[in-house]
């Protein structure tokens, strides 16, 4: 690792979160890897998922299944988002399930050669995204599909509000269960309990539940469950300022006495974006404040004269939780991950153990 800002993941702490997701359940799993694994590495994660059981993965797009794919996944994959019916034979010949979500969407299939494509019909109960709201048409649909040798293997809805609004969670669901039984049809993949609802909705309509931000730890309904992630850097330098000194660009941070700073190789290209500025991280044993504005490579703190350069400074982690950074920057957790780039190195362990590290742009330029 050459510049001293890291992303630490224990896989050993996201396998037990899984796991224990697993047992409350007892239906099958599925392990959502979109987003390059919300940020934490696709791969890792999925190797992960897999060992603790999960026996299907889901991604956002046809690109993230085909980079799984490359990287050596064989197992169950499947698209949750659009995908174009060009690419269909590709997706065949990859074994990759892809969404039907509207009537159009399977005229533009059937028009191709989608013979042995897999297929989950995806309803809309709330959420206004992308499904079917019409039962005819998901019908029409699903017997189109059929007839050009597509396999209807799953059926699926999102919910909108399982980690706030159970009432209206269980009106989607109802919306969802109504539409399965009315197509009496043998799936094999019936899911609609993301990670929230998974913990809480207790119902024997699904046989399968998609998990995301739980494998990591952030539930409102299970609030033990571990935290496997943590961003870090390190103090490279540091100098004393004197009172009325500024810190930044713009000039916006002024000591009101004589101060010591110490600077991060941490900026908003990394994902710690502008709007951190006067939130806390924690180092040697106490919080200390994010002063001036972030800039693109570094970012700068208020620190104790006793601070040595090569300091360790958590961003997140045991310390500051990332659900206590996401309520600080009015967001959510999953942004906050997003963010993390890929120049960031990742560290992999398994239970304290380091056991791998990756870097994405070094990857890149090594070919």
């Amino acid at each position: 690792m050459h510049r001293h800002t890291w992303l630490e993941v224990d896989l050993g702490l996201v396998e037990d979160n899984i796991r224990r997701i697993g047992e409350i359940c007892q239906k099958k799993l599925i392990a959502v890897v979109k987003a390059h694994g919300y940020g934490c590495g696709d791969i890792n994660i999925a190797e992960a998922a897999v060992r603790a059981g999960a026996k299907m993965l889901a991604v956002s797009s046809a690109d993230e299944a085909l980079i799984l794919r490359q990287k050596g996944y064989e197992g169950e994959l499947l698209v949750l988002g659009h995908t174009d019916a060009e690419d269909i034979p590709e997706l065949i010949a990859q074994n990759i399930s892809v969404p039907a979500y509207s009537l159009s969407w399977a005229e533009r299939a059937a028009a191709q050669s989608c013979r042995g494509l897999k297929v989950h019909l995806k309803i809309d109960t709330g959420m206004n995204r992308i499904g079917f709201r019409s039962f005819t048409e998901l019908k029409q649909a699903m017997d189109l599909l059929e007839q050009h040798g597509a396999q209807v293997t799953g059926i699926f809805t999102h919910f909108a509000c399982a980690d706030m609004d159970k009432d209206f969670t269980l009106n989607q669901f109802k919306q969802f269960q109504a539409a399965v039984q009315a197509l009496h049809h043998d799936f094999e993949w019936i899911h609609c309990d993301n990670s929230e609802a998974t913990l809480w909705l207790r119902e024997d309509c699904s046989n399968a539940c998609r998990i995301g931000i739980s494998m990591y730890g952030v539930s409102e309904t299970l609030k033990d469950l571990n935290h496997p992630i943590s961003l870090y850097s390190r103090v490279f330098f540091s100098r004393q300022i004197r009172a009325g000194e500024t810190v930044g660009y713009g000039a916006t941070y002024t000591a009101e006495k004589d101060e010591w700073i110490g600077t991060m190789p941490i900026g908003y290209a990394d994902g710690l974006i502008r709007r951190n500025q006067g939130r806390h991280v924690y180092l040697d044993g106490k919080e200390v404040e994010l002063v001036g504005r972030i800039c693109m490579d570094q970012a700068m703190i208020r620190i104790d004269p006793s601070v040595k350069e090569g300091s360790k400074v958590e961003i997140f982690g045991p310390h500051i939780s990332l659900e206590r950074m996401a309520d600080e920057l009015d967001t959510i957790p999953y942004e906050i991950l997003c963010l993390v780039s890929d120049r960031v190195t990742r560290v992999y362990k398994r239970h304290g153990k380091v056991i791998d590290e990756s870097n994405g742009r070094m990857q890149e330029a090594a070919g």
